[in-house]
């Protein structure tokens, strides 16, 4: 029993149902993904599998990148993370190669993704605050916070709400539909939009444990 593969957003597109309702859905590449480690609970204390995906380019890879992947027999990847396991898994070992082919009966994922950066931005669009009245002798400064310290305790309170850096950060969105598996394109189409641009590297997981298909 598996938990997860790593992919890529592709973009957006529409899929009509059996019963002929259009549904927006996101196609997102997932794997081929190989398994380059493997962690049980008596060597590191927890059990995982470490997965790859996306072939680094042979110009840009350091020694300690190529010696980990040689181990399982495949080329540095771009994009690696680690699927926790809640117990060992059967027929999961180094250099094994996981695909969709065991996903048609998976019915919910849950994607974890870097969200798309927005750069700096002010209190109103980060926080949603409502700004200062546009009447009564206030010409200017409509967008600012206002005060943000108070004479006790004389300073800024930590976590108050400011201006600062929006976005680029990992999310994880659960309880995504997914509407149609396509393995021989190593595809999935999942209902609704995910995390992140167009060509960002995903982490999809099923929302229940299963089996794959062998």
């Amino acid at each position: 029993m598996w938990r997860g593969m790593l992919g890529k957003k592709i973009g957006m597109t529409q899929f009509f149902t059996e019963d002929g309702k259009r549904v927006g859905v996101t196609v997102v590449q997932a794997g081929p993904c190989p398994v380059l480690q493997l962690k049980t609970v008596a060597t590191d204390g927890y059990d995982a599998y470490q997965l790859g995906f996306d072939d680094r380019k042979k110009n840009n890879i350091t020694l300690p990148q190529k010696g980990h992947a040689a181990k399982a027999g495949v080329q540095a990847k771009r994009f690696i993370r680690e699927i926790r396991l809640r117990e060992p898994v059967d027929g999961v070992e180094t250099g094994k190669v996981l695909t969709v082919e065991g996903w048609t009966d998976v019915k919910e994922v849950q994607v974890t993704a870097r969200s798309k950066g927005k750069g700096f931005q002010g209190v109103i669009k980060r926080h949603g605050f409502h700004g200062l009245r546009a009447t009564h002798g206030v010409k200017t400064h409509h967008r600012i916070p206002g005060s943000s310290g108070s004479l006790t305790p004389a300073r800024v309170v930590k976590g108050h709400p400011n201006p600062g850096h929006m976005g680029f950060e990992w999310v994880t969105q659960k309880g995504l539909k997914l509407a149609k598996v396509i393995p021989e394109k190593n595809l999935l189409l999942i209902q609704g939009p995910v995390p992140g641009p167009a060509g960002g590297y995903v982490v999809i997981r099923p929302a229940q444990p299963f089996v794959p298909a062998k």
